[in-house]
Formats: C-alpha cells, structure tokens, sequence
C-alpha cells in the first residue's frame, strides 16, 4: 500500500544572518534572486529563485550571536539550491571563487557516482549551501 506524503515541497526556507545587507546582496547581486518584500521593523528581507523563497532575518546581536557547529549544534546542517547544469556549476563555482564572504568546502564533483554534480560552500554569514546539477 502506498502512502501519501503529508507535504508537498519547501515552500520558503528561514535563516537567521549576522549581517542582513551582506547576506541579501549575496542572494539578489551573486545568484539572481529577486527580493520579494521586507519586514524593516524585524528586520527581515525575502528573497526568491521562482521557485523557492528564503526569509533572512537580522540577528537581534551579530556580535553575541553563536554561529552553528554543523557538528555538534542540531539544526540545519545546509541546504541545497538546484543549479540549471554542470557548466553553470562550473561557472557558478567560478563567480564564488571571488564572492566576497564565502568559502568554499569543495569545488563541483560528481555526488556519488553521478548523475549529480554538487559543490558546498559557507555563504556571507557562514551558512553552509550546497549546489547541484543534473549531468
């Protein structure tokens, strides 16, 4: 018997950034994003690919803030933005490669055995997003 899930995809995906303007740049002057609206009294921006839409909102204290430990924090470990092929990897990995803020974990390779090709990276805020591509 099968079972029907009880969702239907992300609608929107929230995370909380050190710095809001660096991190909204990012999304919207590096990847394409179109910003969707504002919340100025949180502070909070939403931004969107046209298929998903992210929330990043201000931390109230960016100096106390504690930054995630993938490790050893549970949470959200990354999350996973689907890229149109493995050239615009490629050429998405070159753009990163000078961005400032991010660092990059790994370049674009094959995810086991193919046929996806995905690279990881901590964007401005230190966030951890993976890419990845159909071959």
């Amino acid at each position: 018997m099968t079972q029907t899930a009880a969702t239907r995809g992300a609608h929107h995906i929230g995370l909380t950034v050190p710095r809001l303007a660096e991190t909204r740049a990012f999304f919207v002057d590096t990847l394409g994003f179109t910003q969707v609206g504002e919340k100025p009294d949180y502070p909070a921006v939403f931004v969107t690919d046209g298929s998903i839409m992210i929330t990043l909102w201000q931390a109230a204290d960016a100096e106390t803030a504690v930054a995630f430990d993938r490790r050893n924090v549970i949470g959200l470990h990354h999350f996973a933005l689907k890229v149109e092929s493995p050239e615009a990897l490629e050429a998405l990995h070159r753009t990163l490669e000078t961005t400032p803020g991010v660092e990059i974990e790994f370049a674009p390779e094959t995810l086991g055995g193919g046929p996806l090709k995905h690279m990881m990276c901590a964007i401005p805020g230190g966030i951890r997003v993976e890419f990845i591509a159909a071959e």
